[in-house]
């Protein structure tokens, strides 16, 4: 069985695997990703938060990207019962980038995989994670097995797991737990738009709410392809009978904004299905090895905070492993764990609080606050570290009590009978 040695294991060559391989390449350090899927592939996660442009842009992969023409996203719009809520990023609490993208993942996933290894790091498609054991000082020793079913050995001094949705660590060494999130399922797929409407009418990401507890997601690229899917209780997605052509067909009906848009339109591939997606796991490092991205846990794709999360840790974990490399002393727990559980609290609560609908009340309430909608806007970028921000540091009571405060309003407002 062949072996082999490198500085650092990465699993997954996603956006959270090459963030973390292109800052520790540009370290000095010697670096193998291995990944299971044949690039260019179908994944999930396709738009985007102005956070993780701050993470493209210092470990050098930005320039790449800004080759590709991406559509470009300034901002999100929901829709509820006629009422129409935009965020623009430019007008939010906590300085920092705009805008970002809404991108083909498999467009976006090769073309930061490709640039990895125009820089000269060692990445191997169609080979997966099948065993991994730890020494008592955290070296590893991983099993892998190519698409031929070949095994061989690779001894390294850290494993960053950014394996996303295979989660491979955490099921390897039994860290999974279940997530404190409600459970939902959700059911999506491409269209080609040829009669796409123009200006943004035909470009901007939507978020259509046709019940408190279901909303359909409308995410134009541009290429004139346009990912549609809807996220609603498991039970509710269930209910609809058929292929998964035909349920998908008939819930675009619950759309009274985008049905005719949509209704005649070819599905691209037959739509997915997905279960009780939110995933966590009961620790998010080891002695030897860090989990990011959906590897770490995984919430809900109402506010798009998959891809940001996983090049926040990515990152924090290259950055905490290179000080460690340097004999540095390097607090795991605090800088990372603690770092990370801090920024997904805070999504967690916006998730948590929008299926309850208090977090609907606040966006649809009328009039609009300014001030607040800022705020707000700056944790839909994906600024959840930024203590300034109210709706960051008391976001555990912020989000109830306002929503309470609109309630008391309204029933003032409603005729006395």
């Amino acid at each position: 069985m062949n072996e082999s040695k490198a500085d650092i294991l990465i699993i997954g060559a996603g956006p959270s695997g090459c963030v973390a391989a292109a800052y520790l390449q540009n370290q000095g350090l010697k670096i193998k990703v291995v990944e299971k899927s044949k690039f260019p592939r179908f994944v999930i996660g396709e738009s985007l938060l102005p956070r993780c442009m701050d993470h493209f842009e210092e470990v050098g992969l930005l320039d790449s990207l800004n080759k590709m023409d991406f559509e470009i996203k300034r901002g999100a719009r929901f829709l509820k019962n006629g009422v129409v809520c935009n965020f623009d990023f430019s007008k939010k609490h906590t300085p920092g980038w705009d805008w970002t993208w809404q991108v083909p993942r498999a467009d976006f996933d090769n073309v930061l995989a490709n640039t990895l290894i125009e820089k000269g790091v060692d990445i191997t498609f169609e080979e997966e994670v099948v065993d991994v054991s730890f020494d008592p000082e955290g070296n590893s020793k991983t099993t892998l097995k190519d698409k031929n079913g070949n095994l061989s050995v690779l001894n390294a001094s850290f494993i960053i797991d950014s394996s996303g949705y295979g989660r491979v660590l955490p099921r390897l060494l039994g860290l999974d737990k279940p997530s404190e999130l409600p459970k939902h399922a959700s059911i999506f797929t491409h269209v080609k738009e040829p009669n796409r409407p123009e200006g943004t009418e035909g470009t901007l990401i939507t978020f259509d709410v046709v019940t408190d507890d279901v909303w359909l997601w409308v995410i134009p690229f541009s290429n004139g392809v346009t990912s549609i899917g809807f996220v609603g209780p498991i039970e509710l997605i269930e209910s609809y009978s058929g292929t998964t052509t035909e349920k998908l067909k008939d819930m675009l009906k619950m759309s009274h904004y985008y049905y005719d848009r949509l209704k005649d339109l070819d599905f691209l591939f037959p739509p997915v299905e997905i279960k009780n997606y939110s995933k966590s796991v009961t620790r998010l490092y080891g002695k030897g090895y860090a989990l990011t991205g959906n590897s770490a846990e995984f919430l809900d794709p109402v506010f798009s905070s998959g891809v940001t999360f996983a090049t926040e840790s990515a990152l924090k974990a290259a950055k905490l492993i290179t000080r460690q490399v340097n004999n540095e002393a390097v607090d795991w727990e605090k800088e990372y764990s603690e770092y990370m559980r801090e920024g997904v609290d805070v999504f967690a609560t916006y998730v948590k609080e929008w299926y309850t609908g208090n977090l609907q009340k606040i966006f649809f309430h009328r009039p609009e606050n300014p001030e607040i909608k800022k705020q707000i806007c700056a944790v839909l970028a994906g600024y959840v570290w930024d203590k300034s921000n109210p709706f960051v540091k008391n976001h555990n009571r912020l989000v109830k009590t306002l929503a309470n405060v609109i309630d008391i309003e309204t029933t003032k407002q409603q005729p006395k009978s």
